[in-house]
Parts: structure tokens; C-alpha cells; sequence
């Protein structure tokens, strides 16, 4: 397993940096961020010249057929850039949905113009009960029904933090079509036009001041050509294209603490207290060192999916490792810095820590929080064979039985007293 760049990776991460170094100042962000849109077209059409909208699509598509570790160097730079963007709604969450499980004329059709930055998607998701209940990422949060009417399906509900819903011309909507024994055998996803009148937006306000929806389709009529993928089979390409955007937001995050980083220490260095630099103080420099674990341990975990994802091998558990340790880790990183500039870490109107630090509660809670991508990985775990024997003793408990020794894990217990006949 190789982390390091290629030679056309590092010359890709470096025009990204120039790029954006020049197009995506800090005045910049905080412009888009008060703007209506909350994305510059200009900027958009330019990302297309750079062949950023098509990076991993078949050069059939006019595409770059890219792999998914040269996206992930492009998502860096743009988490250190704080780029506003729709560029994970329409290129990763929608295009590569549409490219998994599409027709022949939808991929034709769609993907060419996504290359060409003149299409944006977005991805109509998460409802407002599954929000609370923890299932908003999941199947079974799904309650937005599509009913059959004629050769027609017709859409009824509302989906929550909809990403980009005000601008997109077209929204893929995740809806229920049945009711079967397992939630994900009933998912069917249809793209829907975001001019139909009974489509209706509202922006939501959100901590990052990034542009969120409250979108709701008012019984509207979609016709069945217009489903991407099969019926009823929606959920096994949206989880696997999920998963990427979700390794793709732990690259933005890594992108993000690794300018943290760097404007914590060049502070620490160059703010002058008592004639000396603060940084000389070991409570600055402990900030700074576990700054830099935070960063460098998230780096590590999101470099090993990477890797996996684009070796085209399964990768549930490492996904889930990197989405659960860097939502939190990002969330550590930011709030160290603020600790090392202290009032101004805490300027609004100037200072430019606390952009990263909003944007990373969005990042933190995308696609799923720490809690759930844990879960995840405890569902893999739960999957690893036992030992051969049941084993563990604790301290003090040497002379009971061994079944009632500890740990206590049911598979292991299980196997033991397979093994031992006793079952």
C-alpha cells in the first residue's frame, strides 16, 4: 500500500493549489457565502476547463478517466481552499450514481453535460424524521414514496439538507416504491426536474453558511424513463457512490486541517508576547503537536481508503474508519487552533479560522457522523472468524469456569462450545 503521489498527481495537486491559490481567496468564500447562489458559474465553467467535472468519467463520456486517488487530491485542495462548489452533489453523489447504474442514453446524455459544467444535480436524500432518528443515511429512513399511475410514477413528500437543491436542474430523488421485508430491496431513484411546478425550494440557515434546502415535491408526475437504474433496486449503487463522497469529504477534511495547521504554527511562531514568540510556551507548542497528529492520523486512515477504492477492493470498514475518526478528529484540529490564536481565532469578520470551523460541523454531520460510520465498522468487525478457542481471563476471576471467563463476545463463546461439544 503506497500513499505517496505519482508524478501526474503531484503535478495535479499542484496546478489545483495555484488554481484555486488565485481563484478561491478568502474574500472569495465569504462572498459566496453571503451570495444567493452560493457558487460562482464563472468559477464552475473554469473547473470544467480544467477538467475537474469530468476527472474520473470514461474519456467516452469526455472524460479524463481519472482514478478515484487523482479526485481525492483535487478534494484536498479544495477542503484547504474552502471551495464553494457543487461539485459533490453533481460530479461524485449524482454523476458517478448515474454512471454505476444508469442507461446507455441517461450516461450519453447526462455525463457529457456534466463534463461540460452545463448540468448541476443534486442528491434529494434525507427526510425530517430519519434526520433525528439516526436513519437519515440509511434505507430505512427512506419514506418519500413514488406511487404507479399509468406508465407514470407519482412523487409526494419532503426531503431535508438537500446540498445544492437552489441551483440544480435536475434532482435525484431517492424514493420508496414498495414495502418489503428489507428496506433496501424498496428503493427507486428517479431523476426529477427542479422546474416542475410542484417541485418547491427554501434555503435552509445553516451554521457553515453553506446553501441547504427544504425541498418538496407536491404530487408530481415523473415518468418511468426517468428512473436511473432498476426498480426497486436503487440503494446498492446510491450506498456505493455514498461511500466514496464520504472518503471524498474526509479528503476535504484532511485539505482543511492541514491549513489549520499551518496558520496555527506560522501564529505560533510570529505573534511577539513579552518579547518573545508565544510559541516558545509549552502549552502553544502542545496545541501544535496534537494538531499535527490529528491531521496526520486522519491523512493516514483517509490514504488507506483511497487506496482501496481505487484498487477497486472492498473497503466497508476502512471507509468507515476514515468518515468516523476524521468527522471528529477535523472538529479537534480546529478547535486546537483556536486555542493557539485565542481572541483573534475567534474574529469573525476577519479572521479565517473560524470559516474552517463552521464548515467542519457540515463536513462533521455529511454523509454520516462519527456515531454512524462506528456502527458501521462494529457491523464488520462483527463479521471477523472467531479464534480457534475461546479464550480471556480477567484478574482475580482465574478459577471459574471458562465460559464464564471475560471478554465475553457471543461468536467466540459460540465457536468454543461448538468446538468443545457442547452445543
Amino acid at each position: 500500500m503506497d500513499f505517496s503521489l505519482n508524478e501526474e498527481q503531484a503535478k495535479l495537486q499542484k496546478e489545483a493549489r495555484e488554481f484555486l491559490e488565485k481563484e478561491c481567496p478568502e474574500s472569495f468564500v465569504r462572498e459566496m457565502e453571503d451570495g444567493d447562489k452560493g457558487f460562482s458559474p464563472e468559477l464552475w465553467n473554469k473547473m470544467a476547463e480544467m477538467g475537474w467535472l469530468g476527472l474520473v468519467y470514461p474519456e467516452k463520456y469526455n472524460g479524463k478517466g481519472g482514478s478515484f486517488a487523482d479526485l481525492s487530491v483535487v478534494y484536498e485542495e479544495m477542503g484547504r481552499a474552502m471551495l464553494p462548489s457543487p461539485h459533490l452533489s453533481t460530479v461524485v453523489l449524482c454523476g458517478l450514481t448515474i454512471l454505476e447504474a444508469g442507461t446507455k442514453e441517461q450516461k450519453a446524455d447526462l455525463l457529457s453535460k456534466i463534463v461540460a459544467g452545463d448540468l448541476i444535480l443534486s442528491l434529494a436524500l434525507t427526510e425530517p424524521e430519519s434526520s433525528f432518528d439516526g436513519k437519515a443515511w440509511e434505507a430505512e429512513g427512506v419514506n418519500v414514496r413514488a406511487t404507479p399511475d399509468g406508465d407514470d410514477y407519482i412523487i409526494d413528500g419532503t426531503k431535508l439538507f438537500v446540498h445544492d437543491a437552489h441551483i440544480a436542474d435536475y434532482l435525484l430523488c431517492v424514493t420508496k416504491t414498495r414495502d418489503s421485508a428489507n428496506p433496501e430491496d424498496d428503493i427507486t431513484l428517479f431523476l426529477v426536474d427542479a422546474s416542475d411546478p410542484g417541485v418547491s425550494c427554501e434555503i435552509l440557515e445553516t451554521t457553515a453558511g453553506d446553501k441547504q434546502s427544504e425541498v418538496n415535491f407536491n404530487k408530481i408526475r415523473v415518468a418511468k424513463e426517468n428512473i436511473v437504474g432498476e426498480l426497486h433496486k436503487g440503494w446498492p449503487p446510491l450506498e456505493k457512490v455514498m461511500q466514496k463522497g464520504a472518503v471524498l469529504l474526509c479528503s476535504e477534511m484532511v485539505g482543511a486541517g492541514q491549513r489549520v495547521l499551518e496558520i496555527t504554527v506560522d501564529y505560533a511562531k510570529t505573534r511577539i508576547q513579552f518579547d518573545m514568540p508565544i510559541g516558545i510556551n509549552q502549552y502553544i507548542q502542545d496545541h501544535c503537536a496534537f494538531l499535527l497528529s490529528e491531521v496526520d492520523a486522519a491523512r493516514w486512515l483517509t490514504g488507506q481508503a483511497v487506496w482501496k477504492i481505487s484498487e477497486g477492493q472492498p473497503c466497508d470498514m476502512e471507509a468507515a474508519m476514515a468518515k468516523a475518526w476524521t468527522s471528529d478528529s477535523h472538529e479537534r484540529a480546529c478547535w486546537r487552533g483556536h486555542q493557539v490564536l485565542a481572541g483573534v481565532g475567534y474574529t469573525v469578520d476577519k479572521g479565517v479560522l473560524p470559516l474552517y470551523s463552521r464548515r467542519a460541523k457540515t463536513k462533521q454531520l455529511y454523509l454520516g457522523d462519527s456515531a454512524y460510520h462506528l456502527e458501521k465498522a462494529a457491523r464488520q468487525i462483527e463479521k471477523w472468524p472467531g479464534p480457534e478457542k475461546f479464550r480471556g481471563k480477567a484478574v482475580g476471576l482465574w478459577d471459574i469456569p471458562k465460559e464464564e471467563q471475560i471478554p465475553y463476545w457471543e461468536p467466540w463463546k459460540k465457536r468454543w462450545e461448538e468446538k468443545e461439544g457442547k452445543k
